[in-house]
């Protein structure tokens, strides 16, 4: 197989989503931020920015929240003092 060959598979593979841990980072994104904000997320969801919702389902969410070194509550607190510290208010907003 020459090396373009070799790119273009890899580069498939790469754009292929890990559907199993979407799911996970969709469970735990509701139970995290609940239902009703989750499905107005999605719904305002468009052809242009699909990609960047699966992405964050992936992987903010199905990969790094999945993850057993910090507790939930250890990683929500991390996450509203960052966005305190940038000075991100509307994001603290539910």
């Amino acid at each position: 197989m020459n090396v373009g060959a070799q790119r273009t598979k890899r580069k498939e593979s790469e754009d292929r989503m890990d559907e199993s841990r979407l799911a996970q980072g969709t469970r735990v994104r509701r139970e995290v931020l609940g239902d009703a904000y989750v499905d107005r997320a999605l719904a305002g969801s468009t052809e242009f920015n699909q990609p960047f919702q699966e992405l964050v389902g992936e992987y903010c969410w199905g990969w790094l929240w999945t993850r057993d070194e910090l507790p939930r509550q250890t990683r929500s607190l991390i996450n509203i003092a960052m966005l305190a510290l940038l000075n991100r208010p509307s994001e603290l907003k539910a």
